[in-house]
C-alpha cells in the first residue's frame, strides 16, 4: 500500500479534487464542473442549507482537509451564510491548493463553471506531484456501519467484520463504529469492554443520550426492511449491529469532526446533544457515511443483508454481503461475499480475511465497486453537538 503525504505528515490513500458547494443554490455550477471531467478522482459535494451551524462547519471543513483530498474548489452562490472565507483559509493552511468563486461575482452560471473547469485542471496538475511512501495498516482510521440488516447479517459479516477489526486494532489501527440509536440494548456489553472508567462513563452516558433521544421523538431504528428480511425484534438487531464492534477494549467515545488521537477503537456519538429536535439523528446510511468520513474514516466496511448500492465521495466505500441470495443478485455493488458462511461454510476468520485483503488492495489504489460504478453520494445536515465537553469523552 502506498499513500498520499500530506503537509501535515498524515497520508491518504487517495488524491482528489472536490469542488464544494456552500448552499444548494451553488450545486448545479458545482455538479456541472466536477462531472465535466468524468474521472473519479473530481468529485463534488456540499452543504445546501442557508443558515449556518457550527457543527456543518466542521463537517465540511474536515471533509475538504481529510487526508484523501489532494485540492479544493470552493463555489459559493455570494449571499448564503457559510463563511466560505473562513473555509478558503482553513484549507489553505492545511496546504492544499484552493480556489474560491463567487458565482454573483464571477458573471453567473455559464462563465462560473467554465472558470471553475480551468481551475480544476490547474489543481489536477499540481496534485500530480503530491510525493508518495509505503503504508500500513497503522495509518489507516476505518469505520463501519451496516444498512438494509436482515436475519444473516449477525452472523456472516457483522462478526466478521468484528473479527477484521479486531486484527487492525493488533496493527495500530484507529477504527470507530457508530449507529448508537441502533446499539440500545448492548449498553452492558459495550461498558464491559471499557479501556478505562472514563470509557465506560462515556459510554453509559452516550447510550443514555441515545434512549432519551429516541424516547422523546418517538423514533425506532426497526424498519420493515429488517422484518422482511427476517429479523424479529429491536433487540436481534442491535446485538447484529454491535456484532461489527468485534471483541476489543472500546478506548473510548467520540462526537462526529473528532478524529480519534491514538490507535484504538471507539464509538462515534451521532445522537445531537441538548434538547432532541431534529428528528432521526441520521436521515439515512449516506449521512451516517460522511459523519464517519468527516471523524477521519480512510475507508468506511458497509455491511448489508437486503443489498445497498451507495458510495460516496473522498471515501472508498467496500460492501460486504451477509446474504449468499443478496449477493447473487448484486454481485456488481459488493465486495466481499460473506454470505459463503452460510452457503459455503466459510468461517468467520476466512471472511475476515478477505475483508483484509480488500482494505490491503483498495488502499493499494484499486478501486471498491461502488467507486467503480461512479457512486458518490453524500448528506450533510443539520445536527447540534457540545464540542466543548469533547475532551472528557476521549480515554
Amino acid at each position: 500500500m502506498q499513500g498520499y503525504i500530506r503537509p501535515d505528515g498524515s497520508v491518504g490513500i487517495r488524491n482528489s479534487v472536490q469542488v464544494i458547494f456552500m448552499v444548494e443554490c451553488a450545486s448545479h455550477v458545482a455538479k456541472n464542473i466536477a462531472e465535466s471531467f468524468q474521472r473519479p478522482d473530481v468529485q463534488f459535494f456540499g452543504f445546501s442549507g442557508c443558515y449556518p451551524s457550527d457543527y456543518g462547519y466542521r463537517l465540511v471543513k474536515n471533509l475538504a482537509t481529510h487526508s484523501n483530498v489532494g485540492a479544493v474548489l470552493i463555489v459559493s452562490l455570494g449571499c448564503e451564510n457559510f463563511d466560505r472565507d473562513g473555509l478558503a483559509r482553513e484549507v489553505k493552511v492545511s496546504g492544499r491548493p484552493c480556489h474560491l468563486l463567487v458565482i454573483q461575482e464571477n458573471g453567473g452560471t455559464l462563465e462560473t463553471i467554465k472558470r471553475g473547469k480551468a481551475l480544476v485542471a490547474d489543481m489536477l496538475e499540481e496534485i500530480a506531484r503530491v510525493p508518495r511512501r509505503e503504508i500500513d495498516f497503522s495509518d489507516l482510521i476505518i469505520g463501519t456501519i451496516c444498512g438494509g440488516s436482515d436475519g444473516t447479517s449477525g452472523i456472516t459479516g457483522n462478526p466478521a467484520v468484528g473479527r477484521a477489526f479486531d486484527y487492525l486494532l493488533t496493527q495500530g489501527a484507529r477504527c470507530m463504529f457508530e449507529e448508537s440509536g441502533e446499539l440500545i440494548g448492548c449498553e452492558d456489553h459495550m461498558m464491559a469492554r471499557a479501556a478505562s472508567e472514563t470509557a465506560r462513563e462515556q459510554i453509559d452516558l452516550a447510550m443514555r443520550k441515545a434512549k432519551r433521544y429516541y424516547s422523546i421523538m418517538g423514533l425506532g431504528s426497526f424498519s420493515n426492511g429488517n422484518a422482511v428480511g427476517g429479523l424479529t425484534t429491536q433487540e436481534e438487531k442491535s446485538l447484529g449491529a454491535y456484532t461489527k464492534s468485534g471483541d476489543s477494549p472500546i478506548n473510548g467515545v467520540i462526537l462526529p469532526t473528532e478524529v480519534p488521537p491514538r490507535p484504538g477503537l471507539y464509538l462515534m456519538d451521532v445522537v445531537p446533544d441538548g434538547e432532541p429536535r431534529f428528528g432521526y439523528p441520521n436521515i439515512n446510511d449516506t449521512s451516517e457515511i460522511i459523519e464517519l468520513i468527516a471523524t477521519g474514516c480512510h475507508v468506511i466496511l458497509f455491511t448489508t443483508g437486503r443489498g445497498s448500492v451507495v458510495g460516496s465521495v473522498i471515501s472508498p466505500v467496500i460492501k460486504i454481503c451477509n446474504n449468499p441470495q443478496t449477493y447473487r443478485n448484486l454481485s456488481d455493488d459488493m465486495d466481499v461475499n460473506a454470505g459463503r458462511i452460510i452457503s459455503e461454510g466459510a468461517s468467520l476468520d476466512d471472511v475476515a480475511q478477505d475483508i483484509l485483503n480488500c482494505i490491503r488492495a483498495v488502499a493499494g489504489q484499486e478501486l471498491s465497486c461502488s467507486e467503480r460504478l461512479g457512486h458518490s453520494e453524500f448528506v450533510l445536515t443539520y445536527k447540534a453537538f457540545d464540542y466543548e465537553k469533547s475532551g472528557c469523552r476521549i480515554a
